[in-house]
This record gives C-alpha cells, sequence and structure tokens, in this order.
C-alpha cells in the first residue's frame, strides 16, 4: 500500500473519530432540551445534518452530483455551526462546574430545570445560525488589500512591479465556478503585472473542478507576466500530479522547487509543499539547493505555502515571501492557535532585509465561513531602488 494511501487512511480514521465524539456530545446536550414528542424528529435531523458532510464526499467521488452537492453544502454548513455548538456547550459546562463547586445560580435557572434547559437549546440554536450566515456572508466576497514596500535593488530598468496574489482558494464544489469568476474579476481589475498563487489553488478533490471546467475561468487571468503557482497541503491530499498537470494545462506555471528568472529583471521561486515528506516520503530541496544558480543581484521573490521557518528566507537573500496555508484561523477563535503555530499567522512582517506577507487566503477549507477575518487578495505593490 503507498505511503499517500496509508497516510490518507490514518488521517481520515482519527478525522472522524473526532468529528463522532464531538457530535455525540452535542447531541445529547440538545437532546435534553427538547420536547419528548419532538425527539424522533430531532434524532432524524441531527443525524441528516451531521452525517451530510461525510456522505456528500463519499458519494461526490462516485461523480453523484446531483445528490453530493447538496449534501456537501448542508455538510459544510454543519461543520461550522458544529464548532460553535461545541464551544458554547464547553462555556456552559464550565459554568455548571463551576456553580456546583460555589452555587451562585439564580433561582430562575434552578427552579424550573426543564424549561431552563428547553431556553437554553434554544438560545443557542439562535446565536449560531445568526452566527453562521454572518459567516457566509463574509466569506463570499474577498476584500482586496493593500501593501506597498521598497526593495533595493536593481532590476535592470524595472521601476516598480504590481502583482495580484490569491492564496488558498481551494477550488470546487463550495468555491465553484461563480466564485472563481468574482475572484478573477477582482484580479484582473487591479491589472497586474504578475499573478501568484501561493497553494491549494484546489480543494481535495479534482472532480469538481473538472467538470464545472474551472481551469477555464482560470485561463481568463490577465497578467503581463503570467500566473504562478506553487503546491499546497491539499494538491497533495486530492493528488499532487492530476492537480499539477490540469492547472499547467489551464495556463498556470507551476514552480515546484524551482525558480525562473522574468523579463531579466527578477527571479521568481517556488517551493514544494511540505506534504511531499507525508505524502510521498520525500524531502523539498533545501532553499539554498534551489537558489544556488539564482543571479542574487536580481530581487527574488519566493512562494512557500506553509509560513515554517522564515529565516531561512532571510538567510538566503530573498527580497519577499508570500505564503498562505494559515487561514488566520478562518473561524474565530481559532485564530488564537494559529497565532501560537506561526511566527506570522497573518499579515506583513520584516525579518532582515526580507519582507513576508501571510495571506489568510481568498477561498475557504470545510465550512464556507469566515468569522475569524475577511477573505482577501492582495495587492502587492513594489519598487525597485
Amino acid at each position: 500500500m503507498k505511503r499517500r494511501t496509508v497516510n490518507f487512511i490514518i488521517f481520515i480514521s482519527i478525522a472522524i473519530a473526532v468529528f463522532a465524539g464531538i457530535n455525540v456530545h452535542i447531541f445529547f446536550a440538545g437532546r435534553s432540551g427538547i420536547p419528548v414528542d419532538y425527539r424522533t424528529w430531532y434524532t432524524l435531523l441531527f443525524v441528516f445534518f451531521s452525517a451530510s458532510y461525510l456522505v456528500g464526499r463519499f458519494v461526490e467521488r462516485a461523480g453523484v452530483t446531483w445528490l453530493s452537492d447538496p449534501l456537501v453544502w448542508i455538510g459544510s454548513f454543519w461543520l461550522a455551526a458544529m464548532a460553535y455548538f461545541f464551544l458554547i456547550l464547553l462555556f456552559i459546562d464550565l459554568l455548571r462546574l463551576i456553580n456546583f463547586v460555589i452555587p451562585y445560580f439564580p433561582s430562575i435557572i434552578t427552579n424550573n430545570p426543564a424549561q431552563t434547559r428547553q431556553v437554553t437549546v434554544l438560545s443557542v440554536f439562535g446565536i449560531v445560525t445568526v452566527t453562521v450566515l454572518a459567516g457566509y456572508l463574509n466569506a463570499r466576497s474577498p476584500r482586496i488589500r493593500t501593501l506597498d514596500l521598497t526593495i533595493p535593488k536593481n532590476s535592470h530598468g524595472l521601476k516598480s512591479l504590481n502583482i495580484a496574489v490569491a492564496s488558498d482558494i481551494h477550488l470546487g464544489t463550495l468555491v465553484c465556478k461563480a466564485r472563481l469568476e468574482e475572484i478573477v474579476r477582482d484580479i484582473n481589475a487591479l491589472n497586474p503585472d504578475l499573478v501568484l498563487l501561493p497553494g491549494d489553488v484546489v480543494d481535495e478533490d479534482l472532480g469538481p473542478v473538472i467538470r464545472q471546467n474551472l481551469g477555464e475561468t482560470l485561463r481568463s487571468i490577465q497578467s503581463k507576466y503570467g500566473v504562478f503557482a506553487i503546491t499546497g497541503n491539499h494538491e497533495y491530499i486530492g493528488g499532487v500530479e492530476a492537480a499539477c498537470r490540469y492547472l499547467t494545462e489551464h495556463g498556470i506555471v507551476m514552480l515546484r522547487d524551482s525558480s525562473l528568472e522574468i523579463a531579466g529583471s527578477f527571479t521568481l521561486v517556488g517551493r514544494e509543499d511540505r506534504s511531499l515528506r507525508q505524502f510521498e516520503g520525500k524531502r523539498r530541496k533545501p532553499l539554498e539547493e534551489i537558489m544556488a544558480s539564482i543571479d542574487k543581484s536580481l530581487p527574488i521573490i519566493l512562494m512557500d505555502h506553509q509560513p515554517f521557518g522564515l529565516d531561512e528566507a532571510v538567510k538566503n537573500g530573498v527580497d519577499l515571501q508570500l505564503s498562505g496555508h494559515t487561514h488566520h484561523g478562518q473561524l474565530w477563535p481559532f485564530n488564537f492557535i494559529t497565532e501560537k503555530v506561526y511566527e506570522l499567522s497573518w499579515g506583513y512582517l520584516k525579518k532582515g532585509n526580507t519582507h513576508f506577507y501571510v495571506s489568510c487566503g481568498a477561498g475557504t477549507w470545510g465550512p464556507p465561513v469566515r468569522t475569524g477575518n475577511t477573505p482577501e487578495i492582495m495587492n502587492v505593490r513594489v519598487r525597485f531602488e
């Protein structure tokens, strides 16, 4: 059995176990506040919503789109709702634990436990519903964010470079043709010299991308020097060679541990995603090796999907590194976790002579919802001196 298959099975098994455990906890907590006459309906609806995502993904692989698409959409919203149901329940459990040690609940809560449970369930449902809907509307339209910076290098007559950056688009069932067309329109409106896609261009399954012919929409991106991309972890999850081949066939230049000098004015470097080791048991090339033959007197722009080891770029004389991957948590409060994991979870940082920008992404993964931040397309305007 291939290493990629083994890793996929392990990942799926752990994810399903965690998913099931969380849903069981939510189910019984909600059931306690449902009147007895409605518990059968509650059980049926809960099973339907909680199983929709997994069933939809399996059906999607079989190509039964009339069934898979609505199931994936319903299940994806459930993922966001599930996260907030679980967080609120943890908060309620903490309050109950404190009350057990030091009773402080007022009589209006303790005198009628059944009514209290019903009011609590309805209140939690309302809060989660409003939060998820607001997050969906927020996720629909990426904002244009502008970053101006100066690189003090001779670019042989090129005075400036207008770059459009769209990381983590996650093309598939949820980020579909209409969404991609909006993203492409936003990119083209910037009149970019260069378009960069720093990984996770496609989601896990290439099938929905092919079915919707999203490659032709990608072809409509307009750029003076071209459109360049690197692999992300999701290209590896779904099958990296097929994803890269599809993108290449539709006008995207894939940089995989390689570099390219453009117009004799600057060098673009693209790193393979770290998932190469996890899925294929190989190591990506050290940055020093990739850059061994590069003319370092020219400006150097690096794309590296996962923003680990920023000092490596500084050490090797990279002028600008662009990354994604983090989504900055995507759902609040998970941004606090990504801020602990990554030196830079979102935004701009300068270390030594190297500029870094980590984008929170243009699309979404899992739930089509963003509550921790707004999706973005970056307009990086570089001046050379």
